[in-house]
């Protein structure tokens, strides 16, 4: 099988007999390395020798006195990020534990944090697929995308792609011009999705999300995969053509545009954000339900956020299922 998002750090984990990631010693060392973390020419003497005891010792305690000792205030605070995240999942077993722990303990860590365990534990949960379109619409989750509509079909582009192109068009706008900015981006499709391999780590494929259904099946695919990985449920989801004639009697928002969304539907309101995405859920263990909704279909929304923004919060789909034991697998 080809390789795909090297950068999440799978190869450097080890599985236990259920298939979830221990944290290994170079795991760790991979997050020492980030720039987050990794001291600057400037950083101070204690700094330097907390990152250097760490690199030989990645497992170490490390006393609240080395964190106060270190000068830079910002540094403090990523040190202690960066701690509460290693001493968690350490303590959890595994990656996917920690993560969960995290996400029903309300533990407040970066966004670039959370993100890249996202990334990790859906490197883990897809392992085996051989679908870019899957892989592609599964970077939703841990990477922010921006809309572009052409032709009145939805396209989603990484927004920190667009965000760059954005800067080269201000600081150049020939070269801009030339490269064709967004709209000289490769859209996935069947013609060359054998491309999305060599640059899956770079991000630069668009997903044609409203005029494509494999682009919405591939996040419907992806979405079953993390919650089986995660929390072992038996279920199938579909992709949606149309918002009419559903029962919504449970949702879930993908994101917060989506739970506005849901709200608004739930109290016959007229919605407050453009509907992107509807998925149906269908838990085919109906033990695993709270008996009033067992049978029923759960429904997924995904909406537009500010400034043409998707920003999926998967933590949603592992604290807003109705599930008689909301445990781990």
């Amino acid at each position: 099988m080809p390789e795909f998002w090297v950068a999440s750090g799978h190869h450097l984990t080890r599985l236990d007999n259920a298939g979830r990631m221990t944290v290994t010693d170079e795991l760790i060392l991979a997050w020492l390395a980030r720039p987050e973390v990794l001291p600057p020419p400037e950083a101070c003497a204690a700094e330097r020798t907390l990152h250097k005891r760490l690199m030989d010792q990645p497992r170490a305690k490390v006393s609240d006195m080395e964190l106060i000792a270190l000068q830079d205030p910002d540094a403090r605070e990523n040190w202690r990020f960066l701690l509460t995240l290693r001493d968690r999942l350490i303590a959890a077993g595994t990656v996917e534990n920690g993560y969960a722990q995290i996400v029903q303990d309300g533990i407040t860590l970066p966004v670039v944090f959370m993100s890249q365990l996202v990334q990790l534990i859906l490197r883990n949960a897809l392992d085996g697929c051989d679908d870019p379109q899957v892989l592609r619409a599964a970077e939703c989750f841990f990477r922010p995308q921006r809309s572009h509509i052409q032709n009145d079909t939805l396209f989603l582009a990484d927004e920190e792609l667009v965000q760059l192109l954005e800067q080269e068009m201000h600081s150049s706008p020939l070269t801009a011009m030339l490269s064709g900015g967004i709209d000289g981006l490769d859209v996935l499709s069947a013609d060359n999705d054998w491309t999305y391999w060599s640059r899956s780590d770079a991000h630069t494929m668009v997903l044609n999300f409203g005029g494509d259904a494999a682009a919405r099946a591939g996040m419907a695919t992806a979405i079953a995969g993390y919650l089986r990985h995660m929390l072992g449920l038996d279920c199938t989801v579909t992709a949606q053509a149309s918002a009419d004639n559903i029962d919504l009697r449970w949702f879930v928002g993908l994101d917060q545009a989506g739970t506005a969304i849901g709200n608004a539907l739930w109290n016959k309101q007229p919605m407050p954000a453009t509907l992107v995405g509807l998925f149906r859920l269908d838990i085919a263990d109906h033990s695993r339900v709270t008996p009033d909704l067992r049978g029923q279909p759960i429904w997924l929304f995904l909406g537009l956020g500010a400034g043409g923004a998707v920003r999926i919060k998967p933590q949603n789909l592992l604290t807003g299922l109705p599930l008689a034991a909301p445990v781990l697998n």
